[in-house]
Order: C-alpha cells, then sequence, then structure tokens
C-alpha cells in the first residue's frame, strides 16, 4: 500500500500570512474562512475578526471552532456591505480564484483603514513553461516534505499539516488565471499591489492602502 504524502498547502501558507501581519490587530475580515481554521489563529492577533464564507455548511463547521472574538457569517464577497475604512487587515486563503478579481479587489481595499493591510493567498492556472521550474520544485518539493512529515509523525505521534476533515466537503474550483494575468487585473484596480508566484501551486497578493486617500 503506498504512503500517504498528502498534506495541506493551504495550512502551511496560513504561517506565511501571520508572519506578514502586525503581531496587534484591532479589526480584521477573513474572506473564504471555510471551516474557520485561519479565523482561529487570526483571533490570537485581533480584537475582533469578521470571518465570512458564501458556504453554509462551512460557516457553520467554523462556529463550532472559532472564539468569542470572532464573528463567522454566510456572505458573498462581491454583495456583502463592508464597512469603509474599517478594518487593519483584509485576509484570504484560497478563496479569490473564486471570484472575479477586477469587481472584489476594489471592495476589499475601501473597507481597509489607511495603512491597512490587504493579504491574500489563492490558486493560479498553470502558465507553462514559463513556470516549469516552480512547478517542477513543487512536485518535488511537497513529496520530499510529505515523507517528512509522514516520519515525523512515526517518531513522535503527530503530524503537521494534515488534511482536516472539512476538506472532503470545501468547495472547489479550478483556476482560470494564471499569476501573470491576476498580476494584470490586480494592478489595474489596486496600484503598487504585489502578486508573486509561490511554491505548492499558490500565488500571493499583498497591497498595503495608501495613508492619503484614494482616488
Amino acid at each position: 500500500m503506498p504512503i500517504d504524502l498528502y498534506w495541506d498547502h493551504n495550512a502551511w501558507y496560513q504561517g506565511q500570512l501571520l508572519r506578514a501581519l502586525p503581531a496587534h490587530l484591532n479589526e480584521v475580515l477573513d474572506v473564504g474562512c471555510g471551516a474557520g481554521s485561519f479565523s482561529v489563529r487570526l483571533a490570537t492577533r485581533a480584537r475582533h475578526v469578521d470571518a465570512i464564507d458564501r458556504a453554509p455548511h462551512m460557516t457553520a463547521l467554523a462556529r463550532e471552532r472559532v472564539p468569542a472574538n470572532v464573528d463567522v457569517r454566510v456572505e458573498d464577497i462581491t454583495t456583502v456591505h463592508l464597512p469603509p475604512t474599517h478594518y487593519d487587515a483584509v485576509t484570504s486563503i484560497s478563496a479569490l480564484h473564486h471570484v472575479e478579481l477586477t469587481q472584489v479587489l476594489p471592495r476589499l481595499a475601501q473597507t481597509l483603514r489607511p495603512g491597512g493591510l490587504l493579504l491574500a493567498v489563492a490558486l493560479p492556472k498553470t502558465d507553462l513553461p514559463r513556470e516549469l521550474p516552480i512547478e517542477a520544485w513543487s512536485a518535488v518539493g511537497h513529496r520530499l516534505l510529505g515523507a517528512a512529515f509522514r516520519l515525523e509523525q512515526t517518531l513522535t505521534g503527530r503530524r503537521r499539516y494534515a488534511h482536516e476533515a472539512s476538506v472532503r466537503v470545501m468547495p472547489m474550483q479550478d483556476p482560470v488565471l494564471t499569476t501573470r494575468q491576476v498580476r494584470e487585473q490586480a494592478a489595474s484596480v489596486l496600484p503598487n499591489v504585489r502578486v508573486r508566484r509561490l511554491p505548492f501551486w499558490r500565488y500571493e497578493l499583498r497591497w498595503q492602502r495608501p495613508l492619503t486617500p484614494l482616488p
């Protein structure tokens, strides 16, 4: 029987997003919160977290685990009312490839306070041959790290980055934009946005709202 080397890339990138955020936050919006695993971690940094997802069965799972300073709601990011200049940070993991970026990104930008940070990780469409090196590294690194995590489990009984049970019911959608196309669309609505391809089939989008008013 083959050894299961699969592990949760979203959980891997939760740590990266947390390291990019300030140590102390007031209000945070978590877009596409799913079963709430990242919202739980954000709650240790923020006074209050609004966690939204358009899938009722996922928000039901999230409500079972989040602490009292997280408000979980069934909302569609394309239509939900977002208070202007309210949030210190807006985060999202594996949700932006489900939406029209040129529609959603300006809405997220307006809800940030001046100096606030928009930080997201999502799935890109494969862009070959341009991204062949990172695709190859992702395939090899995925298996090497998977083997390391399995060995660690054998030695310690703890398996890092294991998929949660909720992955079986999580809404899935194939990405339609390459990282280059994401960068182009994001730059058309968010000046000075940074978009970069990451290993393990993700891209990162990062934007900080200027201290001066947006046009």
